[in-house]
C-alpha cells in the first residue's frame, strides 16, 4: 500500500506534513506548528497519530507538541542537541540515527546553520526528505545561531542527495526566494520559467512544496554558491563556495 502524504498549512506560511503507512496504521507528523490544523486533519482522515518527527526547537515548529501529545501520546523524535528546548522529546537523534517506524526509515542528518542543533529526516528507500528549515524552494533558512560556512556545508549533504529525492520544507517563502535567484541570475532561463510557474500558482493558492533535490540544484542559488557563474554576478572570485554562499545570505537578508 503506498503512503499517504498530506500538507497542512499552518500560521502564516509554515507547514507541518503528515505521513500515513496504511499497512500498520501508522501516522508520522514532521513539526508541529500549531495544533489546530494538525487536529482537524487527522480527525478528518480518522487517523491516530503515533508518531512526531522535529527538526529544531523554534517555536513555529515545536508549539503545537503539548496539545498532540496530550491526546494522541505519540513518540516524538528530534535533535539530541536541541532537547533541553524540545517538550515531550522522547528520543533524542544525531548524524546517522534511525528511526525505524512502521514501514519507514528515517535517518537524521545533522545539517546546522539555522539553529546548531538542527537536522533534516531523510527516507532512502522512499527518496524523502523533510528538510525543516535548512533548505527551502529556491532558497534557505536564516543563519540564527552558526556560520555561512556550517550552512554551507549542510546544504551541501542534502545536495548530494540523489536529484530525484523529493523535498518537504517548513515554510512557502517560495515566491520571494524565487524571485531574488532571478535577481542574482536575470539571464538564467530555467529560474525565468520557474518563477513564472510560481507566480502562477501562488496567484491560484497552490503550494509550491514539496520539490525535489535537482530541480533545486538547478534553480536554488544558494546551492549554486560553488558555480563561478554565480560568483561573477557578485563580483567575487569563484574559489571560495562558502564566501560566495555568505554573501548570498547576507543579501537575501538585506532584501
Amino acid at each position: 500500500m503506498p503512503a499517504e502524504i498530506v500538507l497542512i498549512p499552518c500560521l502564516s506560511d509554515n507547514y507541518a506534513v503528515l505521513i500515513r503507512h496504511g499497512a500498520s496504521e501508522t501516522t508520522v507528523l514532521v513539526d508541529a506548528p500549531e495544533a489546530g490544523p494538525i487536529l482537524r486533519t487527522l480527525q478528518l482522515k480518522g487517523w491516530d497519530l503515533t508518531h512526531v518527527l522535529i527538526t529544531h526547537k523554534h517555536p513555529d515548529h515545536i508549539d503545537g507538541l503539548p496539545a498532540l501529545k496530550a491526546k494522541y501520546h505519540p513518540r516524538v523524535y528530534g535533535p539530541a542537541a536541541e532537547a533541553d528546548a524540545i517538550p515531550g522529546l522522547d528520543f533524542g537523534m544525531g548524524e546517522g540515527d534511525v528511526a525505524e517506524i512502521g514501514g519507514f526509515r528515517f535517518e537524521a542528518i545533522e545539517t546546522p546553520g539555522h539553529t546548531k542543533g538542527h537536522i533534516v529526516f531523510h527516507e532512502p528507500n522512499e527518496g524523502w526528505l523533510f528538510a525543516g528549515d535548512t533548505l527551502f524552494v529556491m532558497g534557505c533558512g536564516r543563519l540564527f545561531e552558526d556560520t555561512p560556512k556550517a550552512m554551507w556545508r549542510s546544504l551541501s549533504k542534502l545536495a548530494a542527495l540523489p536529484a530525484s529525492t523529493r523535498v518537504w520544507c517548513g515554510h512557502e517563502y517560495t515566491l520571494s526566494n524565487a524571485k531574488f535567484c532571478a535577481s542574482i541570475l536575470p539571464e538564467d532561463q530555467a529560474i525565468a520559467e520557474r518563477l513564472a510557474k510560481i507566480e502562477t500558482d501562488r496567484a491560484a493558492g497552490k503550494p509550491t512544496v514539496p520539490t525535489t533535490i535537482g530541480a533545486e540544484k538547478a534553480t536554488n542559488v544558494f546551492l549554486r554558491a560553488g558555480e563561478a557563474k554565480v560568483a561573477a554576478a557578485l563580483g567575487m572570485d569563484a574559489g571560495d563556495s562558502a564566501a560566495v554562499f555568505a554573501e548570498l545570505r547576507e543579501r537575501k537578508n538585506r532584501g
